[in-house]
């Protein structure tokens, strides 16, 4: 969460002012952060958890995988990922890996089947 919460203050949000950092953790240890960035375009803005997704897979390579995911945002506001990141997410991620991230409640985890529970799926050959 710590990482999450330091990528949020690199996020770009002069329309919202909702700044978001996402810390992924993957399988092999390593830990990639990303941070929403926004366009006047709204539909064309970048969630932190998929700009932490395509830096890992830039820098690591697409055989990737998502052992854990920390969310964070510096407005104190809940924050689960949204359907456009888990649907990202779903590509890379481990079924049963943590998803960390504010709630009402504080910050909540659920493992990711919960978080997308009817992911879209196709197997490659």
């Amino acid at each position: 969460m710590q990482r999450a919460r330091e990528a949020a203050q690199h996020a770009y949000a002069p329309y919202s002012n909702f700044r978001v950092g996402a810390a992924l953790q993957l399988t092999s240890g390593e830990i990639v952060t990303g941070a929403n960035v926004e366009n006047v375009s709204y539909s064309l803005t970048i969630c932190a958890e998929r700009a932490a997704l395509v830096r890992a897979v830039a820098q690591f390579g697409p055989s990737i995988r998502i052992a854990a995911v920390a969310i964070a945002n510096l407005n104190n506001a809940p924050s689960p990922p949204c359907g456009a990141c888990r649907q990202m997410l779903a590509e890379f991620i481990e079924p049963d890996a943590p998803v960390a991230f504010p709630a009402a409640d504080g910050v909540r985890t659920l493992p990711f089947r919960e978080v997308l529970p009817l992911a879209f799926e196709m197997k490659l050959k």
